[in-house]
């Protein structure tokens, strides 16, 4: 088992009563407070334990003859190897992010063992049984990346609450308490545009001897009324839009209002610092005024400065730190209010800043059963009737559970087809360094990658290399690509493994002169992980970044459940006929009549369209659609 999570803890309860003998589990996680509501092993006394240490003890005090050998480790780490995972008969997934599932599947397929994989997020779930050579991998569909928004949408012209959220969490927060260094556009719209000394200067530094409700009061009035007057200087802008309206802290907060502030919280401890709990502001799900926004700004400002100083300059947005997620609540309502946008609770805010979709144990439950039912096939070679289920919210044709029989791999994966793939990049500006980390790392998901061009090593990582080496191989990672030893030029062709996990992959690369800033900020187009499908209307091949299915505008998806958070990959649900169709034959299947009477569009469940204002999960309600797929 990898994962003792949400599915985890179903899952390891479920194989002990089911009569698995030898289990062995590995996590990296430790037990948080908000665990406990759902993964049933825990309990409040095991807050900061190991999940799989506690998990195992809560099981075998119930089942104490069996075997469960627990590893409070990550599974990346170097001793999980492909000899490890040769010693077992299958492996469970209950992970919570793409990375460690990439990783698990090279494994697997490398090992030639059995892999059963799950996810839910909310009242949707998944189990897909994955054999190398014998179904697709998990690689074989092509994984979006996680939504992203234009930069001037955020700065400029926002128009959902979700923006805001954005704005506030990713540049706002971060300029005032993370990476000083690090640059963002607040600070290149703040500084750019300003014509006066006093905004010339960095207003995000607290000036010496400055007293903190007046420095907190100045980056109110800097972000909420001076930068919306600058933009709307640009009467452009503004033609077919609602002007936004400057808001200044003495319109709304008089000197008095935020002196009473904070004088409540004085004695209380650093760990409970809260900024709602100093304003008695005792209800999440209360969608605040603009008063009380502005007042949870300055006194959360303020507490961050006097309570937690030592960690101003390395803070990140963190959804479970209440503090944070009250300053980015606040932030973020206070300029919708200046854009006429809706205001939403702390609660709701919370949801969207952490792309929580709120976790139900039923669902976990239900789908650790499947996991069992279908890890019992795997171990009695019961290749013919294996399974892919999909757990739906509302009925389909009066079902909740969809078995979906598995697809063949695909012929065009790179992963377990080892079909080259093609990289665009300028190779006489790009480092290879932007090469490791964007494409081999961030999209191949490889660790400990080996680049070879020909015969020529021009990378590699290992704790074994000789220190001259180690030398050699960091100053190429700061030259450009047409300048390494082995000089990378359109039609080269790069070799890329990753020795920990067994797997290899040709790279055909082509020069390109320009990229689109906005659309490929990576300055590097990768295709061929799936063959790209045109796009019939216009005739074009759809990018990494867009669906397969027109139905699906970001990929509907399933993920392993982690603190109800959800991360966004592609499994779509190709047929509910449970009739296997090969990779070839299934771009030839045609959708039933919307209009007969047993079609799957008269029980359409509408109810599954997730508001796309929250933006982090989008499930199509177009069935029709989802019975076709499109050839690879």
């Amino acid at each position: 088992m990898v994962g003792a999570g949400g599915i985890g803890c179903e899952l390891l309860k479920t194989l002990a009563l089911s009569g698995f003998q030898d289990i062995h589990i590995i996590d990296m996680d430790t037990i948080e407070v908000s665990n406990l509501n759902r993964q049933f092993l825990f309990r409040q006394s095991h807050v900061g334990q190991s999940k799989a240490k506690v998990a195992r003890d809560a099981v075998l005090r119930f089942r104490p003859n069996i075997s469960i050998t627990p590893y409070h480790a990550n599974v990346k780490e170097s001793r999980f190897n492909v000899d490890f995972f040769k010693e077992f008969d299958v492996v469970l997934n209950g992970l919570d992010n793409l990375d460690a599932r990439r990783h698990v599947n090279r494994l697997c397929l490398a090992a030639d063992i059995p892999l059963v994989e799950s996810g839910t997020t909310g009242f949707l779930g998944q189990v897909t049984v994955h054999l190398k050579g014998k179904t697709e991998c998990y690689e074989c569909q092509p994984k979006p990346a996680p939504k992203t928004y234009p930069v001037c949408t955020i700065t400029s012209t926002p128009s959902k609450f979700v923006h805001c959220i954005v704005w506030a969490k990713d540049l706002l927060f971060a300029k005032l308490f993370g990476d000083k260094n690090q640059e963002n556009d607040l600070n290149v719209r703040s500084s750019d545009t300003a014509n006066s000394s006093e905004h010339s200067e960095d207003v995000f530094e607290c000036r010496k001897d400055e007293d903190i409700e007046r420095y907190g009061r100045r980056i109110y009035d800097h972000v909420f009324g001076h930068n919306i007057e600058v933009a709307l200087s640009n009467e452009e802008t503004w033609k077919n839009r609602n002007k936004p309206r400057p808001i200044y802290s003495k319109d709304v907060l008089p000197e008095k209002q935020t002196k009473e502030n904070g004088n409540k919280e004085k004695g209380c401890a650093a760990d409970d610092v809260s900024a709602m709990v100093s304003l008695s502001l005792k209800n999440p799900q209360d969608i605040w005024s603009l008063v009380e926004n502005s007042r949870v700004f300055l006194e959360a400002l303020r507490l961050f400065f006097l309570k937690r100083e030592k960690d101003i300059g390395n803070l990140t947005f963190d959804k479970d730190d209440q503090l944070a997620v009250e300053f980015v609540t606040a932030a973020a309502n206070i300029r919708a209010s200046s854009f006429g946008i809706p205001l939403h609770s702390l609660f709701e805010a919370k949801g969207i800043a952490g792309n929580i979709v709120h976790a139900v144990a039923t669902t976990n439950a239900i789908i650790a059963g499947l996991i069992v039912i279908e890890a019992i096939k795997v171990l009695q070679k019961d290749n013919n009737n294996y399974r892919m289920t999909y757990c739906l919210e509302h009925p389909s044709r009066k079902l909740l559970l969809m078995p979906v029989e598995p697809y063949e791999p695909n012929r065009s994966c790179y992963v377990c087809s080892e079909t080259p793939v093609s990289l665009e990049v300028n190779t006489q500006r790009s480092k290879l360094r932007d090469f490791v980390e964007k494409i081999i790392k961030a999209k191949l998901g490889m660790n400990f990658p080996l680049i070879m061009q020909g015969a020529s090593i021009l990378y590699e990582v290992g704790e074994d290399l000789e220190e001259d080496m180690v030398a050699i191989y960091a100053a190429n990672l700061e030259k450009a690509l047409s300048e390494l030893p082995s000089p990378v030029t359109s039609g080269s062709v790069l070799t890329v493994e990753d020795l920990q996990q067994e797997f290899s992959c040709s790279i055909n690369i082509k020069h390109r002169e320009e990229f689109d800033e906005e659309k490929e900020p990576d300055g590097m187009l990768l295709s061929g992980w799936v063959e790209a499908p045109v796009d019939k209307d216009n005739n074009k091949p759809i990018g990494n970044d867009e669906s397969t299915s027109n139905a699906l505008p970001s990929g509907e998806t399933l993920e392993g459940e982690k603190d109800d958070e959800i991360q966004e990959t592609s499994e779509v649900v190709e047929a509910f006929t449970g009739k296997k169709r090969k990779l070839s034959e299934v771009s030839e299947v045609t959708a039933p009549d919307p209009s007969g009477p047993s079609s799957i569009n008269q029980n359409k469940p509408k109810k599954l369209d997730i508001d796309d204002e929250a933006d982090e999960l989008i499930i199509s309600d177009d069935w029709e659609s989802l019975t076709k797929k499109k050839k690879l």
